[in-house]
């Protein structure tokens, strides 16, 4: 099944996801996290840390790989029946291929990546949660760049919960189920 977990920052988005994936190791499933983050800079070191103790401390046993570009090849590879993947996040993803050197590849790169996703997500075997930060509800960013991430992230979660089992938003820590 495919879960859509959307939420702001700090919402308790990737905590509902990862919640929802130790139910299901409960059921004999193992759990693998999918990290799409880049340590750029020490304050996403930061993060990536906290984010790493926080799956140590919980009490399942997390598979970990770091895929900021090659998502779909490693969901392809590591998806199965017994398996419930939680990919923490898309708009991460989504970042990593706006900023891609050289910049005159961006919009043929991020189209085929994004139609990769789309592509395989409905192949896939398991339970998979992408998780992805809600940033449509604001006002217009300035700057061409900002715009441009805003109209892609809404514009993938569209994409993705058309063909999403499941679509939740989360805010406050409390989970509002959009579909499913």
């Amino acid at each position: 099944m495919i879960h859509l977990i959307l939420g702001g920052a700090r919402s308790g988005k990737t905590r509902f996801a990862t919640q929802a994936a130790t139910e299901l190791s409960a059921q004999g499933y193992e759990c693998v996290y999918l990290a799409t983050a880049q340590a750029l800079d020490d304050e996403m070191r930061d993060r990536i840390a906290r984010h790493q103790v926080d799956r140590a401390q919980d009490r399942v046993q997390w598979q970990s790989f770091e895929t900021p570009f090659t998502l779909v090849d490693t969901l392809r590879e590591i998806a199965r029946d017994d398996r419930v993947i939680v990919i923490d996040c898309l708009t991460l993803w989504l970042t990593n291929h706006l900023l891609i050197e050289p910049q005159s590849e961006v919009d043929e790169r991020w189209k085929a990546a994004k139609h990769s996703l789309l592509q395989a997500l409905p192949t896939l075997a398991g339970e998979i949660y992408l998780v992805s930060n809600e940033v449509g509800c604001g006002i217009v960013p300035l700057g061409e760049l900002s715009r441009r991430f805003v109209d892609e992230a809404g514009w993938l979660h569209q994409d993705i919960a058309t063909i999403a089992d499941e679509v939740v938003l989360v805010t406050a820590g409390l989970p509002i189920r959009l579909k499913g």
